[in-house]
């Protein structure tokens, strides 16, 4: 019953992490984990073998379990481990710790989360078996069990749900309510010397003996994590766990607009990737898409990577018109240092093959990012879908449909009106939406303005909000990131769907040529922010309106062509263009990639960790003191006085293991610890003393009893009562060695039971 009490208590507990991770087929496993760990003691203690054995064979069966699910080909048998498993359980720790760092919400259970977390269950059934079996402490299993309760308060913002605190708190009582049925059998079975034994009812033991100690137990955890999940802010975006928005890719909180303006002023560029692909083929290459706004800055949506779309095949864009011509097209592409969980792919991507890690698209831009692994060192294949509508195409797409794609058209109520003056002024009389973003594109690329990395900086307007856009209008010089924000903008204006990409223009020729195929290398300044444009039937359309950077799709020069043709034909390496954060040498690992991380970071959270741990382990002691305060009140206020002392004399007594059972009345007890060499001298007489006082308080007659002459215990001033638990406490203590003076503090014995009300109960039914 124990057992069964202790792994419901276990896997409920667990449950807890539910609101992090996607699916329950991980729940499954760690139950079975956690049952062959449980079912190992009930075996092995069957076999009577030493109790400090059990434990450490528990944790053999445990790496066994581990061995038969994650070490494969490594093992011997499948289930003895090598040393070349436990290289394996290495890597999976280390992938681990990437996963945690870059999932969102509810979290992919790719193989290193799942490693991790049976592991943890396992360790966790482990520690509460070990509590309940050999040491005997029940409530003490609580403690391994607020990790996983715990850890969603840290992570999301409404924390553990509430019916899984409920269900973790009533296994909680059904623990210890079996715990204290067993205990109270043995106990008044086989009374202590000198006591009777005690049949209370037909093999049935009181309720209210344990009740209310066991709801108070089991009410305080469930307060104690409701108010920590209530009232702890959540840390998941900077330290736990990543999310898909621009923290992710912009981890120090600086706006990328910001950050690509400095690094577009830095003389030296640093390479990003390689690739080979047909002459002519020259694809910009997507990371982020920015969808939405935070405030007047753009951002990207929030959205949890979905185990399902996995990158071996991906969908037809949104939008994209079976008519129009598309074609797969391959390219080989090699990351060198650069890393980043955002994969550089052009938009629209058919499939990807050869990648390393867990890597999945996104349902709405079909940017691609990874949960457990980086860019760094990836060699992989494209196979992009090459998209060719004609002007004419474009041009008959019409318009969206009210209501259709709104999250594309938002814009903040306050803005310049200089914004929708322009816009209304260069496009407004255009009969079409492609017409629209032809006549902006053609008249942010006109004469009237120029590029320029330091002209924005100089007059205080660098980045991609609207005041920004409102001064670059009028001063007319800026570099990509005010173009791309200002067409965007300004199609939102005209209702015409739209959002940015943030990526690499298609890059320079090396030279090189690898079977006949031209390979192209991609720096950082080839970093590029553009607009893309939303038509029915086409879908989404990028635009270049930067000029002197990348190249102008053909289908944006209605003029130059009317058939189908590659939207980039070729490639203009410009000037210095960038983002540090996309940088290898500004250290991209700082946000979610798989390098060093940011060690402000890493030791903000190592901080926190440390903290949550040092205040789990000090729960117990701090429930102690309370209770010691609590009882000094009773004496200092009464009614009780001497009972109140005699309960903290007997709790101390347990605490250090100083012997004395439940049963026992208040003279045995006194006679037990009496006998030991600290009583010899004074502190034996307030023991005495506190005996005498709790006898005449328990079994004397009443203050007021008529014909009495008043309760002797009352005419004992608090003080000295109060002394003598002093005294003997102290005896007590000097009397225990250091280790349990250790263990009476951080893990007091007390806790567990009421033995005074036990004592009383077994004194009276004699």
């Amino acid at each position: 019953m124990l057992a069964a009490g202790t792994f419901l208590l276990t896997m409920s507990a667990s449950a807890a992490l539910g609101t992090l991770i996607e699916d329950s087929g991980w729940w499954w496993l760690c139950a079975c984990v956690a049952a062959g760990v449980i079912g190992a003691g009930i075996g092995l203690r069957s076999l009577r073998l030493p109790v400090g054995l059990v434990g450490i064979l528990q944790a053999g069966v445990l790496l066994l379990l581990l061995t038969f699910w994650f070490g494969g080909t490594t093992s011997i048998a499948l289930l003895i481990p090598t040393w070349d498993t436990f290289g394996v359980f290495g890597e999976l720790l280390a992938g681990a710790e990437r996963t945690i760092q870059q999932q969102s919400v509810p979290a992919i259970v790719v193989p290193p989360l799942l490693f991790v977390l049976v592991l943890g269950v396992g360790l966790i059934a482990l520690a509460a078996d070990v509590l309940v079996q050999d040491v005997r402490r029940p409530a003490f299993a609580a403690v391994p069990m607020l990790v996983p309760i715990f850890i969603p308060g840290f992570v999301v913002e409404d924390g553990a749900e509430v019916i899984v605190l409920l269900f973790t708190a009533a296994a909680f009582l059904v623990l210890l309510r079996v715990d204290m049925r067993i205990r109270r059998r043995i106990e008044l079975a086989h009374p202590a010397p000198g006591d009777e034994a005690v049949v209370i009812g037909p093999g049935r033991v009181p309720l209210a003996s344990t009740l209310w100690a066991t709801v108070g137990v089991a009410t305080v955890g469930i307060v104690a994590a409701s108010v920590l999940t209530a009232s702890t802010p959540s840390i998941s975006q900077s330290l736990l766990l990543g999310t898909d928005q621009s923290g992710v890719l912009f981890a120090r909180g600086v706006s990328p607009f910001i950050d690509l303006g400095r690094d577009l002023r830095r003389p030296a560029a640093t390479p990003a990737f390689a690739y080979t692909a047909r002459d002519g083929d020259r694809p910009y290459f997507t990371l982020l898409t920015l969808d939405r706004f935070e405030g007047e800055v753009w951002g990207s949506t929030a959205r949890a990577a979905d185990s399902e779309n996995t990158v071996d095949r991906m969908p037809r864009p949104v939008g994209l018109d079976p008519t129009v011509p598309a074609e797969e097209r391959p390219i080989d592409v090699a990351v060198g240092d650069l890393r980043t969980t955002w994969l550089p792919v052009p938009y629209p991507t058919a499939s990807i093959e050869r990648l390393r890690g867990s890597w999945f698209w996104d349902r709405e831009s079909l940017t691609v990012r990874s949960v457990d692994t980086s860019t760094s060192g990836q060699r992989y294949r494209i196979n992009r879908l090459d998209v060719r509508p004609s002007a004419d195409q474009l041009r008959g797409a019409g318009r969206v449909l009210p209501g259709a794609f709104e999250e594309y058209l938002a814009l903040p109520e306050e803005r310049p009106q200089v914004i929708r003056d322009t816009a209304a002024a260069v496009a407004g009389a255009a009969a079409t939406p492609y017409d629209a973003a032809v006549a902006i594109q053609a008249y942010l690329r006109g004469s009237e303005f120029s590029y320029s990395v330091d002209a924005p900086v100089e007059e205080g307007y660098d980045g991609g909000g609207f005041d920004v856009i409102a001064n670059f209008l009028e001063l007319k010089e800026g570099y990509c990131v005010h173009f791309a924000s200002t067409m965007a903008v300004f199609a939102r204006e005209l209702g015409i769907p739209s959002r940015i990409s943030v990526g690499y223009t298609a890059g320079s020729p090396s030279g090189e040529r690898i079977d006949n195929l031209s390979v192209v290398e991609v720096d950082s300044h080839d970093l590029h922010a553009w607009p893309e444009l939303y038509f029915p039937g086409i879908g989404w359309t990028a635009f270049e309106p930067t000029p002197g950077r990348g190249t102008v799709p053909a289908y944006s020069r209605p003029q130059a062509a009317q058939t189908p043709v590659s939207p980039f034909t070729g490639s203009t390496s410009a000037p210095q263009t960038g983002r540090p954060d996309l940088d290898p040498e500004r250290d991209l690992a700082t946000g979610a990639g798989g390098g060093a991380g940011d060690p402000a970071a890493a030791v903000t959270r190592a901080a926190v960790l440390a903290l949550v741990a040092v205040l789990i382990a000090l729960g117990p002691a701090a429930l102690r003191l309370g209770q010691r305060w609590s009882r000094r009140r009773r004496v200092r206020r009464g009614p009780g006085r001497a009972q109140a002392a005699w309960d903290e004399v007997r709790a101390t007594a347990r605490d250090l293991y100083a012997g004395g059972a439940d049963t026992e009345t208040p003279r045995a007890f006194a006679m037990h610890v009496a006998a030991r060499p600290a009583f010899e001298g004074d502190a034996g007489a307030w023991l005495a003393e506190l005996r005498n006082a709790v006898e005449r308080e328990r079994y004397g007659p009443p203050p007021d009893h008529v014909g009495g002459h008043g309760s002797a215990v009352a005419q004992v001033p608090p003080d000295e009562l109060l002394r003598a638990v002093h005294e003997v406490r102290r005896a007590l203590t000097e009397d225990a060695g250091f280790a349990a003076r250790v263990r009476a503090v951080l893990l007091p014995a007390s806790l567990l039971g009421t033995g005074s009300r036990r004592a009383r109960g077994t004194a009276l039914g004699a």
